[in-house]
């Protein structure tokens, strides 16, 4: 992970470079993604240059911050708390709100409104914290938690997060502790997608990175319902992976043909 580390470290400082910046802003959580994203960055950039926002709602765990703060006392970077409370309330209470889903949607979306607004007053880049798991597994808000600028995690999977969150020394609190998005009291990721990271890192990795058909994938043990619903949950949510479609009326058309780092001379 030692390699790891140094390519994506590069990456966040040449890239954020590259754009004209010097600076980056992130949401931490008190979870193991952002916290590496904090770690990664700090050391690309410099602790001074790098905002730290905590975005608690009126539910989140007060662990949470706590494990926030760590990360922030270790590495010295500079932070923010703003409860986004009073902003996302009024609109859940004015449409009648309920659900689950959709009020984590609401709260994931507010608190990148939050960063990017940030994101202008210091000249700074968003940085993203979704790892490759969540992203195949489309578990992430579209235009919330999984906007970003730079994204140094998401071809990670969440097992490898774990192992370069070791790698980097972030607080072996945050590694062990169990996975969740804090959207509201009680909430885990594994339990809300109904099977464990570990589970779906390796068929995950067969499936997409070896290119495994289903046959293959029985053959190395996996279980056919799990196969199926993976493999469901990664083409139903193709749509979060890419930008969003345009319709092609010209001859160079912007993410069809005009996409490239050489069509604007670079």
């Amino acid at each position: 992970m030692d390699i790891v580390s140094r390519m994506l470290i590069d990456f966040v400082r040449d890239e954020s470079h590259n754009a004209g910046f010097t600076k980056a802003v992130l949401g931490l959580s008190g979870g193991v993604d952002s916290a590496v994203s904090a770690f990664l960055a700090a050391r690309a950039l410099g602790p001074e240059n790098v905002l730290a926002v905590m975005m608690p709602y009126t539910t989140s765990s007060p662990e949470s911050l706590a494990d926030a703060q760590l990360v922030i006392s270790v590495l010295g970077i500079r932070t923010e708390t703003i409860d986004i409370t009073p902003m996302v309330d009024p609109y859940l209470s004015k449409h009648d709100v309920t659900d689950k889903v959709r009020k984590g949607n609401v709260m994931a979306r507010m608190r990148m409104i939050v960063l990017y607004d940030h994101s202008v007053r210091d000249n700074a880049l968003v940085i993203g914290t979704s790892n490759k798991t969540e992203t195949m597994l489309g578990y992430g808000t579209l235009f919330g938690d999984m906007a970003c600028a730079l994204n140094p995690l998401g071809d990670l999977y969440k097992t490898q997060v774990w192992d370069l969150a070791r790698a980097l020394s972030v607080p072996e609190k945050l590694i062990v502790k169990k996975p969740t998005a804090d959207l509201w009291q009680g909430q885990t990721d594994e339990e809300e997608l109904g099977f464990e990271y570990k589970d779906a890192d390796r068929l995950l990795f067969s499936m997409i990175d070896e290119r495994r058909t289903d046959a293959e994938l029985l053959v190395r043990g996996f279980d056919a319902s799990f196969i199926n619903h993976v493999r469901t949950l990664v083409r139903r949510n193709q749509f979060k992976r890419r930008p969003p479609l345009i319709a092609k009326i010209s001859y160079r058309t912007v993410n069809v043909d005009f996409r490239y780092v050489r069509d604007w001379g670079v």
